[in-house]
């Protein structure tokens, strides 16, 4: 029986849009891209309609359900790229531990890390094509489908986020279970921080392999670590996933595609961050463009980075809001995104003219040079 060309990572449909591409790599473009962390999400009543009824994390492992999720705000909207439907926890579960989508609470791991010794709990090994392989055929599918209108991304969550969840068991305000940890158990703490990394690095190279054309790491807890913290904790474990998937990618012959890094409240690491191999630094809200662009001193392209609250706003206000950002970004070496995700109860309508200004105040920008 012959297989599906569908499900094959070859053979993908030539790509019509690369604007997004060529802002990450630092080349020129017409206008400035833009797509929305958690574009496929909650706020489109498709998306709720979809997911109705459904587990959360069995919707993950539906490559069929993640490529529909994933392409659905590429109806409505022109974003310039797509990112696949999925979840940063999907590694914690490959490593043997259970989580939970619990409704009005969010993720939650039943028996979370409490001691150095639960560690033991974990894979020693993770077999990544076994326990992850659903994702690379969401990957791939969605490639396909996709008809080479624009890039599809992949992701990750960075080793500090994950632990955090790991130990937590749920989100928090303070972290401080698994802040406890970094001062009372360090080695503990490295030797997690390691094994999450050698996951995530094998991780990542399957979503190339399956077809991602960009790859973004989510460090969305790095605001509970000061500097001392973050350079020890955080930083050298994201600097490895750069590294060690670069060289990976060019020893396999695997397409060079460019690295995120979204460190969100890390402004304080915005120099160390410019220098970790990535291509591209993902802005939060609480950074000036100009600041960051002067800090970051041409290294990286720049994303981000509108307060999401700010697609409350009339219509006209996103508007003057967007002229704004890109004026302080400029329009080069830049993806216009949000700071941070859509939310639930934002209105499609304001997502869709946060995208058009985007696209209309950059090429007028363009046009004025």
């Amino acid at each position: 029986m012959e297989q599906d060309n569908h499900i094959l990572p070859k053979d993908f449909p030539e790509l019509k849009n690369e604007t997004f591409l060529r802002a990450a790599r630092g080349e020129e473009t017409q206008h400035v891209p833009v797509w929305c962390m958690r574009q496929a999400g909650r706020y489109l009543p498709e998306f709720r309609e979809a997911r109705a009824g459904k587990d959360f994390f069995e919707t993950c492992r539906s490559p069929e359900a993640c490529c529909e999720l994933t392409l659905q705000p590429l109806r409505r909207f022109p974003f310039d790229a797509a990112i696949i439907f999925c979840d940063i926890l999907v590694v914690p579960q490959a490593l043997g531990m259970e989580v939970l989508m619990v409704p009005g609470k969010g993720p939650t791991f039943p028996e979370p890390l409490k001691e150095p010794e639960d560690l033991l709990r974990l894979k020693p090994q993770v077999d990544v094509e076994a326990e992850l392989g659903y994702v690379f055929k969401a990957i791939t599918l969605t490639r396909h489908k996709l008809e080479g209108k624009v890039p599809l991304i992949g992701f990750t969550g960075a080793p500090w986020t994950l632990m955090t969840y790991m130990i937590e068991g749920s989100g928090s305000p303070t972290m401080s279970k698994a802040k406890r940890w970094l001062y009372c158990h360090p080695e503990a703490s490295h030797k997690l921080l390691r094994q999450l990394t050698n996951v995530i690095v094998e991780y990542l190279l399957g979503q190339v392999s399956a077809g991602a054309q960009a790859l973004q790491v989510f460090e969305s807890h790095a605001g509970c670590l000061g500097p001392v913290q973050f350079n020890e904790f955080a930083l050298p474990y994201l600097q490895d996933i750069a590294r060690r998937v670069k060289e990976k990618l060019k020893k396999s012959g695997l397409d060079m595609v460019p690295m995120i890094v979204f460190a969100k409240d890390a402004h304080y690491a915005l120099e160390d961050l410019s220098r970790s191999r990535y291509e591209v630094v993902g802005l939060d809200w609480t950074v000036d463009p100009k600041e960051a662009r002067a800090r970051t001193g041409g290294r990286v392209s720049l994303q981000g980075n509108m307060d999401p609250c700010g697609l409350y706003a009339p219509k006209e206000k996103i508007g003057e809001i967007v002229k704004k950002m890109v004026e302080g970004f400029g329009t080069q070496r830049y993806i216009a995104n949000l700071g941070h995700g859509l939310y639930p109860d934002m209105d499609p309508d304001h997502v869709g003219a946060f995208v058009e200004a985007v696209h209309t105040h950059s090429k007028q920008l363009q046009e004025q040079k």
